[in-house]
């Protein structure tokens, strides 16, 4: 006997109501029961989408493990939970269960091994184009266990984790040999277009990840590689016509050894990559640590005490809000330009940010002294400054940050100390500090329409031109006539070159080096230098995705490709 629950829900027409629930679980405690006696085996598929039901089928579990058959069993499957608080099994079912996980291929060597073990020596023989139906595949194969592996790296791997599977690649795999058999000349704009565009790009909903897997194929696939002069990865040529087992081989004896080469990542990308795994392995064991309120840790210092010594250097150290009235009051309507503007939008978010700030401590203080019942909220504090994390109700009405909570203090400290000196007199600094702004956007687009004021340009026609400069911020004596001097910029995946005035390769160990002064100022679009540039993404932190800020086209001897599967971005902090 056996059950499905995702055949269950797709026969009800979707999500399961308590009606449905009122119907299922007694049937199906029932048949337990029944397996449990007569020695049947029982699969229950997809319990994530039965939460409700769970704790029942934890209490018959349970029940079971005192007298049942002797053959009696029961297989349980469920997807994994994407995040920490999703967490739905109980602790009891997972406690007497014997877990099987099934893994993806770590490495490239496993990777590209578990992509061509999808196809046979049949496969490889089953196009009139031999020679190109072979050579692409296994180009794609090598594609798709890049793309797959890619993850690992975080951020500078894929804005976004999508998920990748056999699938694509044997559908695409049937679509090369269709391609391949209804043309002359093999179609290889057409083929990129299917592989990037449909097949795996129908799960990508990022555009610098879809342009990522465009660049891949457009290194990867072209007509060169018919003539022995591709290199998959550096030391890894495209290997020659073989069969199925040649190119298993080829595969052990030829590729290198693994590295972020071979996904044309910087090494640098590997120490990020097992940096942050240390980083989460040591955070998690520090979370696990008693919180015992009374007791005292190695220092003599109680969880208490740490927790109300923090929350006063907070207090006390958080300057006064800025006085809207009075600031806005200094700048007639008629004479606020847009960067007057900004400075008015940035202040009054910092007020709201410093409001909830000195309430929520005011509160917990409150708390702890014994004024007031400690809620939900209060407590989630309490742990966060114990934890020296960011709590979550200042994180809603603050800027995006992966500082911990001292470092983030220091540096809000620094950005309202910022705005204190442009608000004093409501002239741009010399050195616009572009990380140090809630929203740098709005002051980048200042840029644009304090230059289409000026010179009467349509604003939608224009852009943005960014030229690097060799000063950093201390040599700047002033604001520019037009535009302005940006700083606080680093590049993840390359440097700057300030002899060449280009991106060059990056240091070993040097994760995200600085950038010098940038001068941006705005352009007409049909001005924009086009040659030898990188369209290069700036995000708020590492994170990427969500925190992408602009693109600044920066100088570039080699071809933009490098720094595409490179994952060269500008970042406002790291």
């Amino acid at each position: 006997m056996t059950y499905a629950v995702k055949d269950f829900v797709q026969e009800k027409g979707g999500e399961l109501c308590q009606g449905h629930f009122q119907r299922f679980c007694p049937g199906e405690t029932r048949n337990l029961d029944l397996a449990v006696k007569d020695g049947h085996w029982v699969i229950l598929q997809n319990i994530h989408l039965v939460e409700r039901w769970l704790p029942v089928l934890e209490k018959k579990l349970e029940s079971y493990t005192d007298e049942c058959h002797a053959i009696y069993r029961v297989y349980i499957s469920a997807e994994p939970a994407p995040t920490v608080q999703s967490h739905i099994i109980p602790q009891g079912i997972l406690e007497i269960s014997i877990k099987i996980t099934n893994e993806p291929p770590t490495g490239m060597v496993a990777n590209l091994h578990q992509a061509l073990d999808n196809f046979d020596q049949e496969t490889l023989e089953m196009c009139a184009k031999e020679n190109e139906f072979k050579s692409i595949l296994f180009s794609l194969c090598y594609f798709h266990a890049v793309v797959s592996e890619r993850r690992k790296f975080g951020p500078q791997g894929w804005n976004r984790i999508y998920p990748f599977n056999t699938g694509d690649l044997t559908i695409s795999a049937m679509v090369l040999y269709n391609y391949l058999e209804a043309n002359t000349k093999v179609p290889w704009e057409d083929l990129r277009y299917l592989f990037g565009e449909i097949m795996y790009g129908g799960h990508i909903t990022d555009d610098w990840d879809r342009r990522l897997v465009k660049t891949y194929l457009e290194v990867y696939m072209h007509s060169d590689m018919l003539d022995g002069e591709l290199y998959l990865a550096p030391g890894f040529p495209l290997p020659p016509n073989s069969d199925y087992k040649g190119y298993h081989n080829y595969v052990d004896e030829c590729l290198p050894t693994e590295s972020p080469y071979l996904y044309g990542l910087h090494p640098n990308a590997e120490i990020e990559f097992l940096t942050t795994t240390s980083e989460n392995l040591f955070k998690t064991v520090f979370e696990m640590q008693p919180r015992d309120v009374g007791t005292a840790g190695a220092t003599g210092t109680s969880r208490e005490d740490k927790i109300k010594g923090t929350l006063d250097d907070i207090i006390e150290k958080l300057p006064d809000e800025f006085n809207m009235l009075d600031l806005m009051g200094r700048v007639p309507v008629e004479e606020r330009t847009p960067y007057v503007v900004v400075a008015f939008q940035e202040c009054e978010r910092m007020n709201i940010l410093s409001a909830e700030i000195r309430r929520s401590l005011k509160e917990l203080d409150l708390g702890l002294k014994g004024e007031l019942t400690i809620s939900a909220d209060m407590e989630d504090l309490s742990n966060s400054l114990f934890l020296d994390q960011v709590p979550f109700s200042w994180h809603g009405k603050a800027y995006p940050s992966l500082y911990g909570l001292a470092a983030w203090y220091a540096d809000l400290l620094q950005r309202i100390k910022e705005l204190e000196t442009w608000s004093s007199d409501f002239i741009l600094p010399a050195a616009v500090w572009l990380g140090g702004l809630f929203n740098p956007q709005s002051f980048l687009t200042a840029i644009m329409q304090q230059m289409a004021r000026k010179n009467e340009w349509p604003l939608d026609r224009m852009t943005l031109q960014c030229d690097v400069t060799k000063k950093s911020r201390e040599d700047m004596a002033g604001p520019p006539r037009e535009g302005a001097y940006v700083h606080g910029l680093f590049m993840e995946g390359a440097r700057w070159d300030i002899q060449t005035g280009m991106i060059n390769e990056a240091r070993l160990k040097e994760l995200a080096p600085p950038v010098p002064v940038i001068f941006i100022r705005a352009i007409p679009v049909d001005r924009m230098e086009t040659r030898n540039i990188y369209e290069c993404p700036v995000y708020k932190t590492k994170t990427r995705g969500p925190t992408y800020v602009w693109t600044f086209n920066l100088k570039s001897k080699e071809k933009s490709s490098k720094w595409i599967l490179g994952g060269v971005a500008l970042l406002l902090q790291v």
